[in-house]
């Protein structure tokens, strides 16, 4: 079987807090025999302001928040995808990237993706403008994941509110994508609304697994999360979810579900590659 955990967390104004925590969920997941491990948005910092950001934001490639994440995925031999993180812009000391990186269980980094759509929310109470400090990504990104159980699985990645543009989903799995990963840190209020509607939508739309860490309580800093961390199978249906708190949600990736549901309903047509 081909296991795949959630991370979900609540994390906290201090990197080392929450790299503790990412280890002990991690060790916790490998013990459960989980090949892929996926952490939330900002599972390193959720700052008490935007420009925390670039006080933490590393170079690709060095820096203690990967170092750590490379350690670790050498340490339990799993394939860790890094829900995102601050990379500096180089030339840009004002802006970092929103960045996926990908561990595989060498601790190497075989694929990056930068959010491409950067979220913005006011409703005259909260307002949220993540373009302040960040700068969109350009580029769609899958990566080749050979599960033990002789499975290619090719995964696609995404960042928090991307899920609201399907198009790119589409891309994803036209790029042959089986797994649409959805890391995210949704507030409790679009949430509550659109969640669990837009996570099933989207694994629907593809007829792929799709899977959201998230992350889900409240912050050191007063933002309050909607959590529901949750995997879905592609006939949309949510196999299982976590509501609140830090904790993991596995599920048994079955390849055969996934050919059977787009051999009966033949709305996804990859292409070749």
């Amino acid at each position: 079987s081909d296991l795949a955990a959630l991370i979900q967390m609540v994390s906290a104004a201090e990197v080392s807090v929450n790299l503790q925590t990412v280890a002990q969920r991690l060790a916790q997941a490998a013990q459960g025999g989980a090949e892929l491990v996926v952490l939330p948005e900002y599972f390193c910092l959720m700052g008490q302001k935007d420009t925390d950001k670039l006080a933490i934001a590393e170079p690709h490639g060095a820096g203690p928040i990967q170092t750590t994440l490379a350690e670790l995925a050498t340490q339990h031999a799993i394939w860790l995808v890094a829900g995102s993180m601050p990379l500096q812009v180089p030339g840009d000391p004002h802006k970092v990237t929103n960045s996926c990186l990908v561990f595989n269980p060498h601790g190497d980094v075989v694929a990056r993706y930068d959010k491409m759509h950067l979220f913005f929310f006011d409703n005259g109470v909260e307002r949220y403008d993540e373009a302040r400090v960040q700068q969109a990504g350009q580029t769609p990104v899958c990566f080749d994941l050979p599960s033990r159980d002789g499975h290619t699985w090719r995964v696609g990645l995404s960042i928090c509110f991307d899920v609201r543009f399907p198009a790119l989903y589409q891309q994803l799995t036209q790029m042959g994508a089986h797994v649409l990963l959805v890391p995210s840190a949704f507030t409790h209020t679009t949430g509550a609304a659109h969640w669990s509607t837009l996570m099933q939508a989207r694994a629907l739309d593809n007829l792929a697994w799709l899977g959201a860490a998230a992350q889900g309580g409240t912050h050191d800093n007063g933002r309050r999360t909607w959590g529901h961390s949750m995997w879905v199978d592609p006939w949309g249906q949510v196999v299982t979810c976590l509501p609140s708190g830090s904790g993991c949600v596995q599920v048994d990736l079955d390849m055969q579900v996934l050919r059977e549901r787009r051999a009966q309903l033949p709305a996804v047509v990859p292409q070749s590659r």
